[in-house]
């Protein structure tokens, strides 16, 4: 999960995470210069976070509580 810790979105999904008891990276995009660019790319030129990545290369980029879950029930982690 490409994020900073001042954004509220990026602060609800690692909560979602966290209730949900999955493990997830964060990549802090204020401290890692080349995450951001890769945020950059993934969204086609916008800044947009979180970004989170999953194993079957997809993304979501600032989802609802509801599109996460769904996401992670579709590839078996919940």
């Amino acid at each position: 999960m490409y994020g900073a810790d001042w954004c509220g979105d990026c602060r609800r999904s690692k909560r979602l995470f966290q209730q949900l008891k999955v493990e997830f990276n964060h990549i802090d995009v204020e401290l890692d210069q080349s995450a951001a660019a890769k945020v950059i790319e993934i969204n086609g030129g916008a800044k947009s976070i979180p970004v989170i990545v999953f194993s079957d290369g997809t993304h979501l980029t600032e989802p609802s509580d509801r599109d996460l879950k769904e996401k992670l029930l579709s590839l078996g982690i919940i």
